[in-house]
């Protein structure tokens, strides 16, 4: 399986190259925050872990038995002797690192422990999230490229998470460019695409909008379904407005009819927009009564609608007066109900649900019985 995918992994990669070398825009900061006020985009707290990150840092400070200044400097000078840089060592300076000038020592002891460790791999500490958490948290996304993309380091970030913290830090600043890059330089490196990778990928491509990042999506989605993978539903939903956005209805279509459980608010306006670019005039209307249905049980969620994607519906329909007629009805109605949303159709994309805790968690986390008070191993059956 692997040699027949071989031939797919170059024509990605000819895909990707092609559209880095098209002079693809959205290097700018449009779009820098989520309208509906999220902190980052497309990565969710239990991936990007930056709390974690922060009270861990606080923690290490703490305990650590001199300054953080003393503790920098030491290590400074075992640079300059050329002294063996220990894992915990760097372990602490990434969590002790405030600053630019910070990072950039951490940056030489990288290079210097990855040189004496790059053949001490199974089993070991992975640094590359840590690392870009520390870059996320300071705004550094350059420093975190920069070290990514160096051949020096091949195999230090050798993990999905690393590479999508970072791509997400430059999709937030709306460096979709360099985000693309990294995409890149992740096939490259023959990192796995994880879940979130997809999701990042076909996000970026969404926002350069144009006929090349149509194409890889559209070759990254089928290498996904040829090697077996469950795409995420947000990475569909990013296919699907791609697509739209690209006039490629059927294949929008297509995609949309795939999708699991489309009853989100995503699902609801993209099935919209595809019915508005079809034509389908009268279908548009029967969707829009279903969703003011009064019969239906009060326990079922009521669709919401983007009004700016309403907006696009009664475009479609204000040269048919008898269709006008019940759309403004029914656009009344939906107000009435809160089934509309001034958030439009890209910031509902764009924004990151939040995480919901799982109740097995808590489950899993307790260790002891709560009738008998003894190690759960021994009280499962008597439970």
């Amino acid at each position: 399986m692997a040699v027949a995918l071989r031939p797919r992994k170059q024509a990605v990669l000819r895909a990707l190259r092609a559209l880095l070398c098209a002079g693809v825009g959205g290097s700018g900061s449009a779009g820098c925050r989520c309208p509906l006020g999220a902190k980052r985009y497309l990565l969710t707290d239990n991936v990007v872990k930056l709390k974690e990150f922060q009270q861990k840092k606080v923690a290490i400070a703490y305990s650590l038995p001199g300054t953080r200044e003393t503790y920098l400097s030491s290590l400074e000078e075992k640079l300059t002797q050329n002294k063996l840089i220990l894992k915990e060592e760097l372990r602490t300076l990434l969590h002790l690192c405030e600053s630019r000038d910070d990072v950039e020592l951490a940056k030489h002891v990288i290079y210097r422990y990855y040189v004496e460790n790059r053949n001490v791999t199974l089993g070991e500490y992975k640094f590359g999230p840590l690392f870009m958490r520390l870059c996320y948290e300071l705004d550094l996304e350059e420093s975190a490229v920069e070290l990514i993309k160096d051949q020096q380091l091949r195999g230090f970030f050798s993990d999905s998470t690393s590479f999508n913290i970072l791509m997400d830090m430059l999709f937030i600043k709306g460096k979709y460019k360099s985000a693309l890059e990294v995409l890149i330089e992740m096939k490259n490196q023959d990192v796995k695409f994880s879940k979130d990778t997809y999701v990042l990928a076909f996000a970026i491509c969404y926002k350069l909008n144009s006929p090349e990042s149509f194409k890889v999506c559209t070759t990254l989605r089928e290498e996904a379904l040829i090697k077996g993978e469950v795409l995420a539903r947000r990475a569909c939903y990013f296919a699907v407005a791609l697509a739209l956005n690209q006039n490629q209805v059927e294949k929008a279509t297509s995609i949309f009819s795939q999708i699991m459980k489309p009853e989100s608010i995503i699902c609801a306006n993209l099935n919209l927009m595809i019915h508005i670019q079809s034509n389908m005039l009268k279908t548009l209307i029967e969707i829009l009564k279903d969703a003011t249905e009064e019969n239906v049980s009060k326990f079922v969620k009521k669709l919401k609608f983007s009004e700016e994607v309403l907006a696009k519906v009664r475009r479609k329909v204000k040269d048919v007066p008898a269709l006008l007629a019940t759309f403004d009805e029914l656009y009344g109605k939906l107000h009435i109900n809160g089934q509309v949303t001034t958030h439009s159709l890209d910031a509902l994309l764009c924004h990151t649900p939040k995480q919901l805790k799982s109740h097995m968690v808590l489950i899993n986390k307790r260790t002891v019985s709560r009738r008998t008070f003894q190690p759960l191993s021994q009280s499962l059956w008597a439970e």
